[in-house]
């Protein structure tokens, strides 16, 4: 017979200070969002899940050409929340 479990405790999170930077998002990201509503428009009735699932296949079959305008856009949006980190961080010290 195995021992009893001790109930777990709940961790709670530290709140999310809304004065934050946003992250940067990734080129696949900025992709995402041009064209989620193009394979939506394309693909009536498809749930959630599945919108994703066609972005991830259409953003693989993209060469590498075709992904420039999207990590150009990845890039500058790091260096604006690398920026903005670097205000926020020496305004909180």
């Amino acid at each position: 017979m195995a021992a009893p479990r001790e109930p777990r405790k709940k961790t709670t999170r530290r709140k999310k200070d809304p004065n934050a930077p946003k992250r940067a998002l990734s080129a696949y990201m900025f992709f995402a969002n041009e064209n989620r509503d193009i394979v939506r428009a394309e693909n009536p009735g498809v749930t959630f899940g599945q919108v994703g699932r066609i972005l991830g296949e259409k953003w693989k079959a993209l060469n590498d050409d075709e992904k420039v305008p999207y990590e150009s856009k990845a890039e500058a949006d790091k260096k604006r929340y690398e920026s903005e980190k670097e205000l926020y961080n020496a305004t909180k010290a």
